[in-house]
């Protein structure tokens, strides 16, 4: 057996079935068969709708900026490579610069805040990341941030200042990660969002795997 086949992988995406927790407001998810092979058709075939926020997903400038890159034109590099899972969960209300461990050149960051991920209800009390410290990643040159709570921003902000910060320093992110069993540590990430043309944002299979 290889090394590459014996490492071992942590899948870090929220399951999508129409109990999912969505955003106030936001599209359910549903998954309807259209073709089906009880019913005489050679094949399954289905219908999804959702929102491009469903679950572990990877967020497009244009979510959080007119005229700015969809999600299918932003490059694919960032999603994929050696990434720095820190356990914030003690940060409060929103993750500061203080919070931060010694990062130790890391070009992926990603964030644990939840004791248990909900995966049965929408959290609306969730910790953000502090402006500042978006700030001082970007100058450190990380290239993406992600988290497990639905936005990098609280969740009741007009003003998006996270993902101002983030825009600033061309970062990107994932939102909607499920990290309750990934030790702090370093990895490799595979999260690859569709290329959905005109999209602010997509779902991705997200996955962590073990180092060589």
């Amino acid at each position: 057996m290889s090394a590459t086949s014996s490492r071992r992988i942590w899948d870090i995406s929220q399951p999508l079935h129409p109990e999912l927790p969505v955003w106030p407001g936001d599209t359910p998810f549903s998954h309807k068969r259209t073709w089906q092979i009880e019913a005489g058709s050679p094949v399954n075939v289905s219908a999804l709708t959702l929102s491009t926020h469903s679950g572990a997903h990877a967020d497009a400038p244009l979510h959080y900026a007119e005229n700015a890159p969809d999600i299918a034109s932003v490059a694919l590099e960032p999603y994929l490579g050696e990434c720095l899972v820190i356990d914030a969960r003690r940060s409060g209300a929103a993750i500061e610069i203080g919070d931060l461990p010694h990062l130790g050149s890391a070009d992926r960051v990603l964030f644990r805040t939840f004791e248990r991920f909900p995966h049965g209800h929408w959290e609306a009390d969730t910790t953000a990341i502090a402006p500042e410290t978006i700030e001082w990643l970007g100058v450190q040159g990380v290239r993406l941030i992600g988290i497990d709570t639905p936005s990098i921003d609280p969740q009741d902000s007009k003003d998006m200042l996270a993902h101002k910060a983030v825009l600033k320093h061309d970062m990107r992110v994932l939102e909607g990660l499920v990290l309750d069993d990934v030790p702090e540590g370093r990895y490799e990430l595979i999260a690859l969002p569709l290329a959905v043309i005109s999209a602010d944002a997509s779902p991705v299979r997200a996955v962590l795997r073990e180092l060589t």
